[in-house]
């Protein structure tokens, strides 16, 4: 397998796989559209921009990343040199979801290439034009024997997850990912399960209102909503809840005009399952914003709900989807109180002027990532790892991080022969003492 041991071969993958996306960045625009309306800007800034910027980065650091890390050695080792070696894990299973289909397929492939493993990778069954591309990418770019996209649905998937793999790597829903990692755990197979949760998004009475609703607004609705990061649901202050929600309806329409419908910036639901049930949520509840649903292309309107009860179903469970509640807060417990009630989420914001109250937020809380004052943006620092905690998910990756992810860090100390200390051997009368006081001393 020359991809395991051959760094040239590797790049020029890469390099190949470069040319290649380039020139089907209009099919792939074309095809996001096709499949749930995302709009071009959207399809460039979250998906095939995102994709070129992590190709090139990758390859230009490949090498640099790649190459055997010196550790600074143990004092109970002189004299020695020690060294972390990074090999590929061998090979690797890939599932992708359907909301950022060709990103959240590629990038980790990019990663998983890079660091020399055999790749088999399964796009989302739920948006087929998207997925058709992917494998006709693949295809041209790859040698079969070294990177193969095999398309289905959930019975190619368990086909896929009954076999035994070195390395699994998962994005979707928390369901989904326990029969992931229960599948994985029959052979012991290490995983990466990127995940979602409810998302709380804070904001303090001293939060900028106005810039605060735009913000919420752009990351909550991006997507139709259908973003494991979006906030999920929103934790505001009772002082100032009226004048959010003033601006946040302002918001949506200088995004969206007054008709969201007719705008040709916002997405629609993935499929008439996925609509049916966020319609289902809506039952009962105190609609602010929107509401309005057209069943011919899977529209639901970005809909803002009043105060719905933590029981209620929008609040059991990861919306997904453009509808976002709003709870508001007097006190901080209240804040602790409801969001201790969920599973650590994959993401928290916190909107405040109070740089005190921003530190005590993020400290407190267990999270994957999160923004102060902005929500989502963390996502686009490669430098930053990305990855949820608890529910959220398992593993976390991006730049050189997704390198490191798919290398098994193998340990090595290089000890030299000019010297050999000999109390560490038998026999050990008389030897205690000093080796007590000298592991004390090197510890």
């Amino acid at each position: 397998m020359i991809f395991k041991t051959d760094l040239d071969y590797r790049k020029q993958s890469l390099l190949k796989l470069l040319i290649t996306v380039q020139k089907q960045e209009q099919n792939i625009i074309k095809a996001l559209h096709d499949d749930f309306k995302k709009p071009s800007f959207e399809a460039v800034f979250t998906e095939t921009d995102y994709i070129l910027a992590e190709l090139k980065h990758t390859i230009k650091n490949m090498n640099k990343w790649a190459k055997p890390q010196w550790v600074l050695p143990s004092l109970l080792n002189f004299p020695s040199t020690d060294y972390l070696y990074k090999e590929p894990y061998g090979k690797i299973l890939i599932i992708a979801p359907w909301n950022y289909p060709y990103q959240l397929t590629l990038a980790p492939l990019i990663a998983a290439v890079a660091s020399g493993n055999q790749v088999t990778v399964k796009p989302s069954e739920l948006t087929p034009n998207t997925s058709k591309i992917i494998a006709e990418i693949i295809r041209e770019t790859f040698d079969k024997n070294h990177v193969e996209c095999i398309e289905g649905g959930t019975e190619v998937a368990q086909t896929l997850l009954a076999q035994r793999w070195d390395y699994i790597f998962f994005t979707g829903s928390v369901a989904v990912g326990k029969i992931v990692a229960k599948a994985a755990a029959e052979h012991l197979t290490p995983v990466t399960l990127e995940l979602g949760g409810k998302n709380p998004c804070i904001i303090e009475q001293s939060a900028n209102l106005k810039l605060t609703a735009k913000r919420i607004v752009w990351g909550k609705f991006l997507n139709a909503g259908q973003t494991c990061i979006a906030p999920d649901y929103l934790l505001v202050h009772q002082s100032i809840k009226t004048k959010l929600i003033a601006f946040l309806k302002e918001e949506i329409i200088l995004a969206y005009g007054e008709n969201p419908e007719t705008s040709t910036d916002f997405a629609r639901i993935i499929n008439e399952k996925n609509w049916k049930r966020l319609l289902a949520i809506l039952e009962n509840q105190t609609v602010l914003i929107g509401g309005q649903s057209n069943a011919e292309d899977y529209y639901l309107a970005p809909t803002i709900l009043d105060n719905p009860s933590l029981e209620s179903l929008v609040m059991r469970e990861e919306i997904f989807g453009p509808i976002l509640p709003i709870l508001s807060y007097e006190s901080e417990p209240d804040l602790e109180r409801i969001i201790t009630k969920f599973e650590k989420p994959l993401s928290l914001y916190v909107f405040t002027e109070h740089n005190t109250f921003a530190k005590k937020i993020i400290s407190k809380y267990t999270f994957g990532g999160g923004c102060i004052n902005d929500t989502m943006i963390h996502f686009a620092n490669k430098r930053l790892p990305f990855g949820g905690v608890g529910h959220s998910g398992i593993g976390a990756y991006h730049g050189k991080l997704s390198f490191d992810l798919f290398s098994h860090q193998k340990a090595i100390v290089k000890k030299a022969n000019w010297l050999d200390i000999p109390i560490r051997y038998a026999p050990y009368r008389g030897k205690l003492n000093t080796i007590k006081k000298l592991l004390k001393w090197f510890s």
